[in-house]
């Protein structure tokens, strides 16, 4: 990026102040709290369970911010100045258009159903910026981010387990991966509405765009609607799960991981 000073002094980014670019408090703390009970998890110190759902919830809540700040950055970049006055590249999720669908829901889907759920959280203002390219660049940056999280998380089960650290740290771990696997084909999927669904959207004829358009505002009512059907969530699980062996990510570590996370069941 090119920074310059403006005549009051205050460094500038393409003409906006550093500071739009500074993580906030509370990704840093989301982060310090990812690596405190990794640490306790990797001990097995006090309850285990507990540092396991810290480390797995405060990990998955770091992926959403990095997820939904590669969109924002991207679109910057693309033209769209705004995200950056919006508060998108501090990445605090409470910037976040809904809170509730991009934060609760997922949590909570995550925790009862063991699914690394999309969420709609940044506003880009599409009219700024120019060629379809882009359009799709904005709206694949997000699932790239949790294809390049799933790859690196199984590296790292695959390099790291039997080096030390407890058996709940691991299942955590890989548990952690499965859900940005899970996320990484639900937002590829072409849903309109979901990241899936814009890549392909801008290539669309006037036609076809103008019916996307009329279903977008509905997106993850279409994909719970798709998720519940039991032969569509089969094939759905069938593509993680295969996904997941070429990997060599363990289903039983995962499993184990998400039997931890719900500590509640005793």
């Amino acid at each position: 990026m090119t920074a310059y000073d403006r005549p009051g002094g205050e460094r500038l980014v393409l003409g906006v102040p550093r500071a739009a670019f500074r993580p906030s408090p509370v990704f840093v703390a989301l982060v310090a709290l990812f690596v405190t009970t990794g640490v306790l998890a990797w001990n097995g110190s006090g309850n285990v369970r507990l540092s396991v759902f810290g480390f797995v919830v405060s990990g998955w809540l770091v992926s959403l911010c990095l997820h939904e700040y590669a969109h924002a950055i991207v679109a910057f970049r693309a033209g769209d100045r705004g995200v950056a006055h919006r508060g998108y590249l501090t990445l605090n999720p409470l910037r976040y258009s809904h809170p509730l669908l991009s934060i609760a829901l997922p949590v909570l889907v995550v925790l009862l159903g063991g699914i690394g759920l999309p969420g709609g959280a940044v506003w880009v203002d599409r009219h700024l910026i120019p060629g379809r390219l882009r359009h799709t660049l904005v709206s694949l940056a997000g699932p790239a981010t949790n294809v390049l999280f799933t790859l690196v998380l199984v590296l790292a089960l695959r390099v790291g387990t039997g080096a030390g650290g407890s058996v709940e740290f691991w299942a955590g771990l890989a548990l952690l991966a499965f859900l940005q696997l899970t996320a990484s084909v639900l937002n590829l999927l072409p849903v309109p509405g979901l990241d899936g669904g814009n890549m392909i959207q801008p290539w669309l004829n006037p036609q076809w765009r103008r019916m996307y358009d009329l279903f977008a505002p509905y997106g993850f009512i279409l994909l719970f609607a798709l998720l519940w059907n039991p032969r569509i969530n089969g094939w759905f699980f069938d593509v993680v799960f295969t996904a997941g062996d070429v990997l060599g990510l363990p289903a039983w570590l995962y499993g184990t991981g998400l039997d931890l996370v719900r500590f509640w069941r005793g």
